[in-house]
């Protein structure tokens, strides 16, 4: 029997055209970013339709350098752009405790050896996802969503997934989760394109230190197999 699969670009589609329909303003947007690059597809398709604040809530980036480089490549873009002029910004505390004690190395030790798209990157997903989900209900905003559906390396449905089952257990039923597929139309190349027009920093990692070494490993090994064969 074949599985049905939700197409969350359509969905967030049909979504912002209910709110052209219904709304007689922009409706509030909290957009949880993961970094500069990435967001910058997916603020060129939402920032015609919501006022948007930025929520740069990223523990799991390691070492702190890498952390501060990612957050200038994220100002670089809005103060550059300037349809960007009015998107907000908001930068929590730099905590990676937090990261670390979502993935429970005490008890699940092999999750510092996944490879990306485990375990410990779900838990890392639903640690930003929450986070961001209590701010935008905090701060009472219309609709929250995130970047991380635009890059090829994330699971869309599962983000969607995890995101559907926070607003389940969200206390103000006035914020909407905005379901998304960034990737969807070009998303990932349209964002390369644009990280060079404005010069800015990608990274060559996920985030955490794990995923870094792990990244670097398989470099490695690549090397040794293409040194082999030559």
């Amino acid at each position: 029997m074949s599985v049905l699969k939700i197409d969350y670009n359509r969905m967030m589609e049909d979504e912002i055209e209910n709110i052209l329909n219904h709304f007689d303003r922009k409706p509030t947007l909290l957009l949880h970013s993961c970094c500069g690059p990435c967001s910058t597809t997916c603020l060129e398709r939402l920032i015609d339709f919501f006022d948007i604040t930025i929520y740069f809530y990223n523990p799991n980036i390691q070492p702190k350098e890498e952390f501060e480089l990612r957050l200038q490549s994220q100002k670089r873009f809005l103060s550059k752009c300037d349809k960007m002029s009015n998107v907000k910004l908001i930068v929590p505390d730099y905590n990676t405790n937090e990261f670390l004690e979502s993935i429970d190395l005490q008890n699940f030790p092999e999750r510092k050896f996944e490879k990306e798209c485990g375990t410990r990157c779900s838990q890392c997903y639903k640690l930003r996802l929450s986070a961001t989900a209590n701010f935008a209900c905090k701060n009472n905003f219309d609709y929250w969503t995130t970047t991380l559906t635009v890059s090829p390396h994330k699971d869309a449905k599962l983000i969607n997934e995890l995101s559907n089952e926070i607003s389940k257990k969200m206390f103000n039923d006035n914020v909407k989760y905005l379901p998304s597929d960034f990737k969807k139309k070009n998303g990932y190349q349209r964002s390369i394109q644009l990280s060079k027009e404005y010069e800015l920093y990608r990274q060559n990692y996920c985030g955490c230190i794990f995923g870094k070494i792990a990244d670097e490993n398989f470099i490695k090994s690549k090397e040794v197999n293409n040194y082999g064969n030559s």
